[in-house]
């Protein structure tokens, strides 16, 4: 977790990258029952990538809050979790869509948190001034997204960030120039309106520029859907619908041009108190015939040693 003092700071950094267009989830404490650490009001923003920002509450109820905050962004439906004690669910009326999720940690306490998604509409930066160009900006504009229309002339950098998509629609017309300006600055998304063969030229001058092979691989030329022959302006239609269809296959994400050779660890269930931990050093490993358990705190694992065949079958009963 990195820390962000105050909801205030949080709210802050919501802004922050909703600027930077990148969508995250905001996770609000609605209601505590003490000693939990977690107090009323307190917020936390979750990217999605599932780093966590702020104080919701202690190491128990973070794994939570990030894997439904992943929930809520993949769907994009708002949920109300209940964090406790098996105690504090029995005999308790639970209202229809409240998630309940029981905690066997130490501490005591219990938690409800609303995460709603923040989820930003794409930007489209498309570089020209051809009738096809400004086809695609009515149609951008048209579902709801952010267009912006700019001169091969005037485009810098500046006026990309990481969650844009730049369709350079420039026709001939400086495409070599556009292109490694929008590959310079790491785009979500980079288009190319021109053929196969001229993208292949394109990007052979670049390379001879120095630009990277991972780079240019990343390039789409021709962009758009294959829908047969084309006008111009028909082309606008195929060019949104390939971004319509990338973005529900959750394709268009921030820093694509990156090349990341970071491996997530496996996430996997503490089975004394159902957290979820990821399969770390850090996180108490214990093997147990030619298995190895995580666990969230030490008490966990001091439970599991004493009796492994109750957790296991307790897990295998659920």
């Amino acid at each position: 977790m990195n820390e962000t003092n105050g909801s205030v700071d949080i709210m802050e950094l919501a802004v922050e990258l909703a600027r930077a267009g990148q969508s995250h989830a905001l996770a609000t404490v609605v209601w505590r029952k003490p000693p939990s650490s977690g107090q009323h009001g307190s917020k936390a923003v979750i990217t999605s990538d599932g780093e966590l920002h702020g104080w919701i509450g202690g190491a128990c109820a973070e794994p939570v809050v990030i894997r439904e905050a992943k929930k809520v962004l993949a769907t994009g439906e708002p949920t109300l979790i209940w964090l406790g004690q098996d105690a504090d669910f029995a005999g308790m009326h639970v209202p229809e869509g409240v998630l309940t999720i029981p905690m066997s940690c130490q501490s005591e306490g219990a938690l409800q948190l609303y995460i709603e998604a923040v989820l930003v509409a794409p930007e489209v930066v498309i570089v020209g001034r051809s009738p096809m160009a400004m086809t695609l900006l009515e149609l951008v504009r048209g579902v709801g997204w952010h267009g912006e229309l700019i001169d091969g002339s005037a485009f810098t950098s500046d006026l990309m960030h990481s969650g844009s998509i730049v369709i350079v629609a420039t026709q001939g017309h400086g495409d070599e120039e556009a292109l490694e300006t929008a590959l310079g600055a790491n785009p979500a998304f980079v288009g190319l309106v021109a053929s196969a063969k001229r993208g292949e030229a394109v990007r052979g001058y670049l390379s001879d520029r120095g630009v990277s092979p991972e780079k240019l691989a990343t390039v789409h030329v021709p962009v758009g859907l294959d829908l047969g022959h084309t006008t111009h302006r028909e082309i606008a239609v195929a060019i949104l619908g390939e971004l319509v269809q990338r973005r529900a296959a959750g394709e268009l994400r921030q820093g694509s041009f990156e090349v990341s050779t970071k491996v997530e660890p496996e996430e996997v269930i503490d089975l004394v108190c159902n957290m979820t931990v990821a399969a770390v050093p850090e996180n108490r490993p214990f093997d147990y015939h030619d298995v190895t358990y995580y666990f969230c705190a030490p008490g966990c694992r001091v439970a599991f040693e004493k009796d492994p065949e109750k957790f296991i079958k307790r897990e295998v009963t659920c």
